[in-house]
Order: C-alpha cells, then sequence, then structure tokens
C-alpha cells in the first residue's frame, strides 16, 4: 500500500484528486503541515527534492518523490481507478489531457478574474466562456450513455476531471447555465457525493449565483502582494549580496519561480486575519491545556480543563452529524472527520475538539465536543470555516451544568454511548 508526504496549500483543487484517490485505496497520505506556499517550496532542501518547485509535491515512505497531481494520484491509487485492461488506463490518460487541455485553461481564466486573482479582460473572459461551453457539451454527450467517463465504475479520469471542474460548479455555473448539461450534473454530483470525495472537500454546495466580477478585489490583492513582497525584500536585503557571492548564478531559486500561473494565483490570494485574533483572549491558555491533554490521562487532564476553563471569553458547544442515516462504513464515517478537521487547520488556534463516532459499520453516529474562543458559532466568522459546518446542529452549552460537565467527561475521555445507545467505537481530536 501506497504511504508518503504530500506537500500542497490549502484547498488546491489538484491535491483533492490525491486525497480522494486515497481514500478509495487507502493509502496513507500525510499533508506536511508545516508547508507554506512561496517559502517552503523555495527552500534548498525542497528544491533538491523537487527542482521546480510545484505542488501538489509526493515523497514516498522511502525518499521517492514525484510530482504533478494526475502521477501521484495515481502512484497511491487502486487498480481499481487506475482502469482493468490496457484500453481503459489509455482512456483515463485521455481524460487526463481533456482536463488540463480542455477544462482548466478555460476555468481559470474565467473565475480567476472573479476572484480577484487574476487581471479581467473581457475578450479573454468571452473568450474562455466559449472553451467551458464547448468542454462541458463533449463531456454531456460522452455521458450520454454512461454512468462513469470510463467502465463502468468510477476511475481516476473521474476524480481528475470533476476536481478540475470544481470551481466552475462553485462560481459559476448557477441552475441556469448548468441546466443544459444535466448529464455532466448528475455524474458530477455523483462523483462529488461519494463518502471517499465528501471526506476530503466536504458537503459541496453547487453555485447558486455566478460570482459577479468587482475590481476592487484585484487591486485589493494587488495591494497586498505588493505591501508583502516590498517587506520581504527589505528583510532580505542585507544578506542578499552575501547570498550571491555564495551562491552559483543559475541558483535552484530561479526554477523555483517559475511556478504553475494557476497554483501561483489560488496561493496568492490575500490572507485573511484569524478572527479569533480580534476577540480578548481570556484567561484560559488553550495551547497550556492541549499540551496538558496531549500528555496526561483524563483523570488529570479534564479536571485541569474546568480548572483553568474561562466561560466569559470561551463557549462549549455540542456538534452533532445531521446525516447519520447516509453513514455506511465506519473507517469512511471517520474520514469525514478527518477531512474536516483538515479544512479547519487555520481554526486550530483558538479551538479544540473531541469528536466521537457510536455503533458500527451502516449503524452509526457522529457527534463531538467543541471549545473556541468567543460565545457565538465561530463557524461563522470565517468563509474558510464554513465548508463542513452545516452538515451538523450545533448546541451552545452551560458551562455550570452537571449536563455539561458529564458530556465534556464524555467526549473528553472517549466513553459511553449515544442518544439511542450505540457504544463509542473511535474518536479524533481536533487540537
Amino acid at each position: 500500500m501506497a504511504s508518503g508526504t504530500l506537500y500542497t496549500y490549502p484547498e488546491n483543487f489538484r491535491a483533492y484528486k490525491v486525497l480522494i484517490a486515497a481514500q478509495y485505496s487507502g493509502a496513507q497520505v500525510k499533508i506536511a503541515n508545516d508547508f507554506v506556499f512561496g517559502e517552503t517550496n523555495k527552500n534548498e532542501a525542497f528544491l533538491k527534492k523537487f527542482p521546480l518547485g510545484k505542488v501538489p509535491a509526493f515523497e514516498t515512505c522511502d525518499g521517492k518523490c514525484i510530482t504533478e497531481s494526475n502521477a501521484i494520484a495515481y502512484y497511491v491509487a487502486n487498480d481499481q481507478l487506475r482502469g482493468k485492461t490496457d484500453f481503459e488506463r489509455a482512456e483515463i490518460i485521455q481524460w487526463f489531457g481533456f482536463a488540463d487541455s480542455e477544462i482548466l485553461p478555460a476555468s481559470c481564466a474565467w473565475v480567476f478574474p472573479l476572484l480577484g486573482i487574476m487581471p479581467y479582460n473581457k475578450q479573454t473572459v468571452e473568450h474562455a466562456k466559449d472553451d467551458v461551453k464547448k468542454a462541458l457539451t463533449a463531456l454531456n454527450s460522452h455521458l450520454l450513455t454512461r454512468t462513469y467517463l470510463v467502465g463502468e465504475r468510477l476511475t481516476l479520469a473521474d476524480i481528475s476531471v470533476a476536481m478540475t471542474l470544481l470551481h466552475l460548479y462553485q462560481y459559476i455555473l448557477e441552475p441556469n447555465l448548468r441546466k443544459p448539461y444535466q448529464n455532466v450534473n448528475r455524474w458530477f454530483q455523483t462523483v462529488i457525493y461519494q463518502p471517499e470525495s465528501m471526506a476530503v472537500i466536504g458537503a459541496f454546495k453547487l453555485a447558486e449565483k455566478t460570482l459577479e466580477y468587482d475590481p476592487k478585489k484585484y487591486a485589493e490583492t494587488q495591494g497586498k502582494s505588493s505591501k508583502k513582497e516590498k517587506k520581504e525584500k527589505e528583510s532580505k536585503k542585507e544578506s542578499k549580496e552575501s547570498k550571491e557571492a555564495k551562491e552559483p548564478k543559475e541558483s535552484k531559486k530561479e526554477a523555483a519561480e517559475e511556478l504553475d500561473p494557476a497554483d501561483a494565483a489560488l496561493a496568492a490570494e490575500p490572507k485573511t486575519t484569524n478572527p479569533f485574533d480580534t476577540l480578548p483572549k481570556g484567561s484560559f491558555d488553550l495551547d497550556d491545556f492541549k499540551r496538558f491533554y496531549s500528555n496526561e490521562d483524563e483523570a488529570k487532564s479534564i479536571p485541569y480543563f474546568w480548572q483553568k476553563f474561562d466561560p466569559e471569553h470561551y463557549s462549549i458547544w455540542l456538534g452533532e452529524y445531521k446525516y447519520n442515516d447516509e453513514l455506511t462504513k465506519v473507517f469512511m464515517s471517520c474520514n469525514l472527520i478527518s477531512g474536516m478537521y483538515q479544512r479547519l487547520d487555520k481554526m486550530r488556534k483558538g479551538a479544540f475538539a473531541s469528536a466521537c463516532l457510536f455503533g458500527t459499520d451502516n449503524d452509526s453516529t457522529i457527534s463531538g465536543i467543541w471549545v473556541w474562543r468567543g460565545q457565538e458559532l465561530a463557524f461563522t466568522l470565517c468563509p474558510d470555516w464554513q465548508v463542513d459546518y452545516e452538515s451538523y446542529s450545533w448546541t451552545k452549552l452551560d458551562p455550570t451544568k452537571t449536563e455539561t460537565k458529564d458530556l465534556v467527561q464524555q467526549y473528553f475521555s472517549w466513553t459511553g454511548t449515544d442518544k439511542e445507545g450505540r457504544k463509542f467505537n473511535q474518536g479524533k481530536i481536533f487540537k
């Protein structure tokens, strides 16, 4: 079984291909949490492994390196995803090319200006619209008599093409625009609403309205980028001359700057301030509790929590998954929890959670206790945090009540049953 480390920035649709393939195959893919796009991929150690400095990039557990998302996805996939025959494998490669050549350039040209990460050019956007229509028309025709792109079961072809269409369905294709492509719509939703896909991208929402162009967005992005670049140049100015004297002119740094335009544009979106930073810190040192919880058993860590907890500046919430009747295999359900945690990585600074799965295959529930800074539902404070939270019902708990203390005891110690009597099966901590 394949295993290794994936280097990528958050919400990279190319990386989604790899992570979804791994969900199907069971490959152990770890995301490099310390990766910072524009920094990590420019340092000497990274470029020694991946000379072009592009992501996603994958390093196997035995030190082998792979670049290009389709190649990495192929490596971590299983035989079903790769195709059963030589002809099916050739078809899959064909669809890789279709996604990268026919869909991706047009999608970027249409979507990126609306997101403010590329300048708007009316002629370019109109041309992109035509190209998207041609690609969707061809895809719609192919899917008229087919459930999947290749063969009778889902393959890497479906994953690759669906992920390349993700931004169009997310920002552009509102109901009227997608109406002519019913076969594509049916197929796309079949792919993205598989448990393996949802474990990675969450409960995806189709566009209700096409994103409108706002010239201020690009100006703001450019302004912030310029300030950041100026600051970086100033901080590096003193050491630059000595560096150049030591390094050869054909530095690998030059190669690192030749990044894929789509990757660079997505990763260059302006960074937003963490909403927790705007709230009073209070007396509860959440990082201290996380360390204590990690290093001590529950007999000590739970009393420590109540001893340190600051109810004025922090709140406790119960989150209960709304669609338990759709849960099947336990490992897939646990992947839903992991996927949500992964997408909420930026929220870790001011939050802690213990989510539990109760029950067995085809009879289970997901719920969890969450603690975060502030008294309001935290997910609504930041668009980046709103991917999964609507799949749960949220109840604010009174920290003075015995019922709350009992729930904290149960979820923090991974014991007990759910409301219907299903026994605890597995738990995952967000810290």
